[in-house]
């Protein structure tokens, strides 16, 4: 499964470090590949839990406003 997430609050490349280290610490993300150009993190793995990479995106510092 791949899902592609719009992130926003991402600044620099420690930024993108925080969401990818966020993201690959979920239960289930085999890869994690975040783009500050793009504003958008492609996340992939078994089942995916939408509130819970929110939730670990939030937690980094960081916004999740759309997930497709």
């Amino acid at each position: 499964m791949k899902k592609t997430l719009s992130v926003e609050g991402m600044t620099c490349n420690h930024c993108v470090m925080h969401v990818t280290k966020a993201l690959k610490g979920i239960s289930g993300v085999t890869s994690a590949v975040v783009d500050l150009a793009s504003k958008s993190a492609v996340v992939e793995g078994g089942a995916l839990d939408d509130a819970a990479m929110k939730a670990a995106v939030a937690d980094a510092g960081y916004e999740v406003v759309a997930i497709a």
